[in-house]
């Protein structure tokens, strides 16, 4: 178990000063935990690293968007990631600043722009000439100037999942420096509602080493250098997300040795340096605990049956993501299983073939490393209710996400009727 601030006492596991049996038992399963300790250190490890230099630290919402959990990163000085018009409601519901909001994606609608060019946010990262065009239009008819930044393709491999892999020349995201360099060439004329103040690249997620950021840094900054040499000026270099976190036996990069070998360039180019971190902040700050249903022994397999399902956390079947799980309540005695939920999938679980302590209905399991892209990928599949979320801060704990009740499910239906 590598998550900072979650231990065992005795043979229980805590976040923090909380147990989990104890928070368990009080808002029932399956149950999203998290620690705002780590939360609060995750951010301030980059804070600590770019001091004294200009920078925008944009908390990647898409990793977990729940309110409470955007208001700790607003508290603490940050921006914001954004890539829906949801997001960025979240992000006023939550006080943060939208003049700090970086808004990605391929795809946002006229509505999304438009609520976005009002909210003032710092750039639009900007994909395609059609998104352009339609940025473009949007700011003439409000009578506005956006500021965008264009996202750059490097065809740069970050060397991790092919799922999340988005800096190569395949994938659907960015411009080609080409594309780029074109779109720039008598801008202002072509674009009067809009500004080009950055650049951006973004190369993939759960990258663990820093050579591939390095890689791609040096490409935008040559780019940025012809860019200069035919008149154009950009303000913010925008290395995008994807720093890794320990899920098994990972060394990650830490912050410092990430903006050790990147920022020299940027610093070079006098400007202002930009990342957008989600896992890195969320993901081992949170545990999904989920209680036993039923011990399954067949002849060759023996299946711990969970109250938790691919709809609370999708990784493991999406992805084959490793997450390691820990009996709540440690004991001596072991016995090799697949932990599986009631979902009517084979691809409903969360470890096969692991070696677990001798669980049994009732006993609760903590699956590991579950807060970034857990919560905020569930769903209601098979009509399930989504987990509750709770926030630890200290030995106090917070109800920051009630469950879900079939009400709540059929709402939206209902009332069509």
């Amino acid at each position: 178990m590598k998550q900072e601030y979650f231990e065992r006492k005795g043979n229980a596991l805590y976040c923090e000063g909380v147990g989990l049996r104890e928070a368990a038992e009080k808002f029932g399963t399956p149950l999203f935990i998290y620690s705002a300790a780590h939360i609060k250190e995750r951010y301030r490890n980059f804070e600590e690293a770019l001091k004294g230099y200009p920078h925008h630290i944009c908390y990647a919402v898409k990793a977990c968007s729940n309110i409470h959990i955007l208001e700790l990163f607003a508290h603490e000085g940050s921006g914001f990631d954004i890539v829906s018009g949801g997001e960025l409601q979240r992000v006023k519901e939550a006080g943060g600043d939208t003049k700090k909001c970086v808004y990605a994606g391929v795809g946002k609608s006229a509505e999304e722009i438009e609520s976005a060019v009002k909210a003032e946010i710092l750039y639009f990262g900007v994909e395609s000439v059609p998104e352009l065009e339609r940025i473009n239009a949007i700011a003439a008819k409000l009578g506005r100037v956006a500021r965008i930044a264009l996202r750059v393709n490097p065809d740069v491999d970050a060397h991790t999942h092919d799922y999340i892999t988005t800096g190569k020349s395949e994938n659907k995201f960015g411009l080609t420096a080409d594309k780029a360099e074109e779109i720039l060439k008598g801008f202002s004329e072509k674009y009067k509602n809009l500004k080009a103040v950055g650049l951006q690249v973004h190369i993939g997620s759960q990258i663990t080493e820093t050579k591939p950021y390095k890689t791609a840094v040096l490409k935008a900054a040559e780019f940025v250098l012809k860019l200069r040499s035919q008149g154009t000026e950009l303000k913010y270099f925008d290395i995008g997300g994807g720093l890794a976190i320990v899920y098994k036996d990972e060394d990650p990069a830490t912050p410092a040795e990430l903006v050790k070998e990147v920022l020299p360039i940027i610093s070079e180019l006098g400007m202002t340096f930009v990342c957008e971190m989600g896992r890195y902040m969320v993901g081992n700050a949170a545990m999904l605990v989920t209680k036993v249903e039923y011990v399954k022994e067949n002849p060759d397999k023996t299946f711990v049956i969970v109250d938790a399902a691919m709809n609370d956390l999708i990784r493991p079947a999406l992805y084959e993501a490793y997450h390691e799980i820990a009996a709540v309540e440690d004991k001596a005695e072991t016995f090799v299983c697949d932990v599986v939920g009631p979902v009517c999938e084979s691809a409903d679980f969360f470890r096969k073939d692991m070696t677990l302590p001798k669980v049994g209905e009732g006993d609760l399991l903590a699956v590991c490393s579950a807060g970034a892209y857990g919560f905020t990928m569930s769903s209601n599949y098979n009509s399930r209710n989504r987990a509750a979320e709770v926030l630890v801060e200290g030995d106090e704990m917070t109800l920051i996400r009630r469950r879900e009740t079939y009400e709540d499910q059929l709402n939206c239906e209902k009332t069509c009727r």
